[in-house]
């Protein structure tokens, strides 16, 4: 029994920690590192703290979870975290430790709620242990990604007005950029760095969308580089992009509306109108002054 508690309390204080540091992945900030190799992987949001206790609790674990994990899958999550930004310096070392110890202390109290028939709690523990460490990754990608569009429209107006005053797109890129903070003000000063150690625009572009699972980035891209090729003006490509971005977040919203619609008749339909019906025949009932007692024949 004192070994199941111990199992249990190991659990429960696990899952406090992943929900802590999920919630870290979403939120967090640092200042942009001054190395330049790692100012091309690592912006202000993509910090590179040492990790936690469990990153280094499953470390010596680490070579043995990317072996089971195989070159494919290792492949697919090194973009995932990619996309998310690097939270915290995640890196994929750190997320086969955290999920080694995550798997082995989330099985283990498993295993132990199963020599006791508690077959539900050991299922979700099963759950727990295997995809706990993804969580905070689709969060912080998800985060990410919402942060990169809302910003997106705004810094292509105010980059077109710039370029309309008659500095270049490098230039004006990094003046914009200079007064914006966050996700894309990150993403550009990567590329803005890749442009200083030679690497093309459209390489430095290219490599943008690569880390940014967004539509939007995507659309910006492809539209840059064939407004390039084409020898559009700049500044009307610029607000052309941010003009169909609006218009696809506007249809996007109406259709994120039009699907809570269902939603909120059915929770209407399931929790509101019961309990109404409920409340008023209760009413009626005590108001009545109904005596079930004479009313059943009862004495």
């Amino acid at each position: 029994m004192a070994v199941v508690g111990i199992g249990l309390a190991l659990a429960v204080a696990l899952c406090v920690a992943g929900v802590v540091q999920a919630v870290g992945m979403m939120r967090s900030e640092a200042e942009l590192p001054d190395d330049l190799r790692l100012a091309l992987e690592v912006g202000s949001t993509r910090t590179t703290r040492t990790g936690n206790a469990v990153d280094r609790l499953g470390m010596r674990w680490s070579p043995a979870v990317l072996r089971m994990m195989g070159p494919a899958r290792v492949a697919r999550m090194r973009a995932r975290i990619e996309h998310a930004g690097h939270p915290y310096g995640l890196t994929v070392e750190r997320y086969a430790a955290r999920r080694a110890v995550y798997g082995a202390l989330g099985g283990f109290a498993a295993l132990l709620l199963v020599t006791r028939s508690q077959w539900l709690l050991a299922l979700l523990l099963v759950g727990y242990a295997w995809w706990w460490a993804d969580l905070g990754i689709w969060l912080a990608v998800r985060r990410r990604r919402d942060d990169i569009e809302r910003t997106l429209p705004d810094f292509l107006d105010v980059l077109a007005v710039v370029v309309s005053a008659g500095l270049g797109f490098r230039q004006a890129l990094e003046r914009v950029n200079s007064v914006y903070q966050g996700p894309w003000s990150d993403e550009i000063r990567i590329a803005l760095r890749q442009l200083d150690v030679g690497v093309s625009r459209r390489d430095a572009f290219d490599q943008l969308r690569r880390r940014n699972r967004s539509e939007q980035v995507s659309q910006f891209v492809t539209a840059l580089q064939q407004g390039e090729e084409l020898g559009t003006p700049i500044a009307r490509t610029l607000l052309q992009i941010a003009a169909d971005m609006r218009r696809t977040e506007a249809q996007n919203a109406r259709r994120r509306a039009a699907r809570m619609v269902p939603r909120a008749t059915v929770v209407v339909t399931v929790l509101l109108v019961p309990a109404t019906m409920i409340l008023l025949i209760a009413g009626t009932v005590i108001g009545s002054q109904i005596h079930f007692g004479d009313l059943f024949g009862g004495g």
